[in-house]
């Protein structure tokens, strides 16, 4: 038997703005229905991560923010990021391109 590392993606967001960092939380919980989410709470900044493959949807984010929020603004935001990153106008999607 092998036990076998899961690999991890998704954003980290500066810590400065928490109802931006709580909206992309609640965003990211929505938009990977069934998936584990981990929330990392460093203080200057909080790494939200995803087995595999992590999706953010801007009308998730916006619901979440209780405003609308182009998803390019979040770029400034994003300290780091695991894994790949495509963005289009209306979502991100974190992946990682091989598993091992």
């Amino acid at each position: 038997m092998t036990d076998r590392h899961v690999k991890m993606v998704g954003p980290v967001v500066r810590g400065m703005d928490a109802d931006l960092a709580e909206a992309v939380i609640e965003a990211v919980e929505i938009d990977n229905p069934g998936a584990q989410v981990h929330v990392d709470d460093r203080g200057g900044y909080i790494r939200v991560s995803v087995p595999q493959r992590c999706r953010l949807t801007q009308t998730s984010l916006e619901e979440a923010l209780g405003r609308p929020f182009p998803l390019a603004q979040l770029e400034p935001s994003l300290s780091a990021f695991a894994g790949r990153m495509n963005l289009t106008d209306d979502e991100i999607v974190w992946y990682l391109d091989r598993e091992d």
